[in-house]
């Protein structure tokens, strides 16, 4: 989950995020931002020219992470698939920041990064059925009512990733907020390319088994205990991991 409250400028393609951009950084952050960002961060505004195969040097299964906060969970989906092709998207500058010192430190080159909303991104840059898997790992509840349209997993951002992924590919979101939860639900149920890949709507404690189709794998295994993670269940909340595919 990203560093957030405040809403942000319009950004490319009139999209507005309601997350802060900005934030103090530590000196190792502002070093990656200067010293890796050739190596890990791609330019959105070379959109015309940009592309996602070339960038990485290879074709590969393709993967997204939106909203990878500090990158705990990008760079162990790294480690874990080295033969894929990892996109990673966020908007918060230091988080941006930590997110490379992690993937230089893990030796990982199979990952680019992208400071640019979801949505712009997924209109401009991903080709429609070309992702494999698609990860939205504890974005902002935004809690408050009449603060909902601000959350990040509304129908539009549902059909935007139904249309890029491949039949079959997944759609994996988590939360800590049951409300939220449900509202995730029920968006993703109202998408037709969306389907529920079973079982689904799995509530987990911090040493659960994951229940995802024969998985079989720990937390540890398959999805890293984030501090944002964290922090919700020291406060008791549950945690929702929903998965959904693309209908084939």
């Amino acid at each position: 989950m990203t560093g957030r409250e405040e809403a942000g400028p319009a950004e490319p393609g009139g999209f507005r995020t309601y997350l802060r951009r900005r934030g103090r950084q530590t000196r190792g952050q502002a070093r990656a931002l200067r010293e890796l960002a050739d190596r890990y961060l791609l330019d959105p505004t070379a959109a015309a020219d940009l592309d996602l195969a070339r960038s990485f040097g290879r074709k590969a299964p393709l993967g997204l992470e939106i909203g990878f906060g500090m990158g705990q969970a990008l760079v162990a989906w790294a480690q874990q698939r080295p033969e894929w092709n990892l996109l990673g998207v966020e908007v918060y500058q230091p988080g941006i920041g930590s997110a490379m010192l992690r993937l230089e430190n893990a030796g990982s080159s199979n990952v680019r990064l992208l400071e640019a909303p979801a949505e712009w991104v997924l209109t401009h840059l991903v080709e429609p059925a070309s992702l494999d898997e698609v990860r939205i790992f504890f974005p902002d509840p935004w809690p408050k009512k009449r603060h909902h349209k601000r959350r990040l997993v509304q129908p539009a951002l549902a059909r935007q990733v139904a249309e890029r992924l491949r039949p079959g590919g997944l759609l994996w979101v988590a939360t800590d907020w049951e409300d939220y939860a449900h509202w995730i639900i029920e968006v993703l149920d109202a998408e037709p390319g969306l389907a529920p890949r079973q079982p689904v709507r799995v509530e987990t404690e911090p040493d659960a088994v994951t229940a995802d189709a024969g998985a079989g794998a720990r937390r540890a295994a398959d999805r890293p205990l984030t501090r944002f993670e964290a922090r919700g269940l020291r406060l008791g909340h549950r945690v929702w991991d929903l998965r959904y595919e693309r209908k084939r």
